[in-house]
């Protein structure tokens, strides 16, 4: 976008400053759209250390970790941060000055050292420390240092680690992806953490995904199901079973197997014998679980019958799932719809049958318009 002929791309392009190259930058400061030349002033300040450390203290303190973190800083804001021991953001920061990184290699707090231990810019003598660090933490993220040798690679890893298996964060693009051949390493490593980074890629081989969708590793399986594309269906299916967390996405997913649930039906968990109830290969769905969600989606199963369709539409316990079951016939259907619109009144045997329940969508069953009309 930095080169695009309309300059409103190009202001957008001017508000990733640090995406850009140097020419980039310079030529957005020199566009002749005065539009974009602002836009590139307005963001020129982040690679400029004197004027980060003059507009720190003006933009609130919500910022300040963003700025830390991303931004040149001065010599003057390091030894700041040291002296108030907010040095969290020094550890990802690339800017941060390399006798600031052995500073960080070397602080009392093991968390700060961990962060640290896989920067790419780390020098040889520091990595060896930090693999013997007392620290377990410590010592795994320095033993991955022969992966991160770019700051890619680096984020790639840093938006794995230590999510655990029901992280729902979702995996954002970075401005630019480590090779394929570094992910394809990554798949191959005994490292977990490695093989989770490679199953989050959507990008990785098919011959690589089968692997890593038969993983020892409960995080690489659950990655590659949420993220890879070619995730087999079974792997899907295992994965909403054990992991709740996952399972709004999961359904969501093409891959997600339509068929081949009926074994969940007697499943202690609900949601999953609702999953299994909407199976249409089950020769009975159960209308009749104690479980709302479970009728539901057992009177919604399309291999029901018009006439089965019938008494379940007469019970509120099951008609809202299936008055939604893809089965009911057309003209069934016109007839249901000219009822609502209408405002007719509940038929009288199925008045009686709702009369001191709860409807199938949670609220009381509604009064007639002329049993309303007597009350007002």
């Amino acid at each position: 976008m930095a080169g695009h002929e309309h300059p409103g791309l190009r202001v957008r392009a001017a508000q990733r400053w640090q995406s850009l190259t140097p020419a980039q930058r310079e030529a957005l400061l020199d566009d002749p759209d005065p539009a974009v030349r602002e836009a590139a002033q307005e963001s020129s300040w982040e690679l400029d250390p004197e004027a980060v450390e003059a507009t720190l203290p003006s933009i609130g303190s919500l910022s300040k970790p963003h700025v830390l973190g991303t931004c040149a800083l001065s010599p003057a804001l390091v030894e700041q941060c040291f002296a108030d021991d907010t040095v969290h953001s020094l550890t990802w920061n690339r800017h941060t000055p390399a006798s600031a990184v052995a500073r960080l290699a070397r602080h009392p707090e093991a968390k700060v050292r961990e962060m640290v231990a896989a920067r790419p810019d780390l020098g040889p003598n520091l990595v060896a420390e930090l693999r013997e660090d007392a620290d377990k933490g410590v010592r795994t993220r320095a033993r991955l240092h022969p992966f991160p040798r770019t700051w890619a690679e680096y984020w790639a890893i840093r938006g794995v680690i230590g999510h655990g298996p029901d992280c729902t964060c979702p995996i954002t693009d970075p401005a630019t992806d480590p090779s394929p051949d570094w992910f394809a390493a990554c798949a191959a490593s005994d490292e977990p953490v490695l093989r989770r980074v490679a199953a989050s890629w959507p990008g990785l081989p098919s011959e690589l995904v089968a692997t890593l969708a038969q993983d020892d590793d409960e995080e690489v399986r659950i990655r590659l199901a949420c993220h890879h594309p070619l995730a087999p269906p079974h792997l899907l299916l295992d994965v909403f079973v054990t992991r709740p967390a996952h399972r709004p996405h999961l359904l969501t997913l093409p891959a997600f197997p339509r068929t081949g649930r009926t074994h969940l039906i007697d499943h202690p968990d609900p949601e999953v014998r609702a999953l299994a109830a909407a199976d249409p290969t089950l020769p009975e769905p159960p209308v009749a679980d104690p479980d709302e969600s479970v009728r539901r989606a057992a009177a919604a199963n399309p291999s029901l019958t018009p006439e089965a369709l019938e008494a379940l539409l007469a019970d509120p316990l099951t008609a809202a799932g299936a008055a939604a079951n893809p089965s009911l016939p057309v003209p069934r259907m016109h007839a249901l719809l000219d009822r609502c619109l209408n405002g007719a009144a509940t038929p009288p045997s199925a008045a009686r049958r709702s009369s001191g329940r709860i409807s199938a969508t949670g609220r009381p069953p509604r009064a007639s318009a002329s049993a309303a009309k007597s009350r007002s």
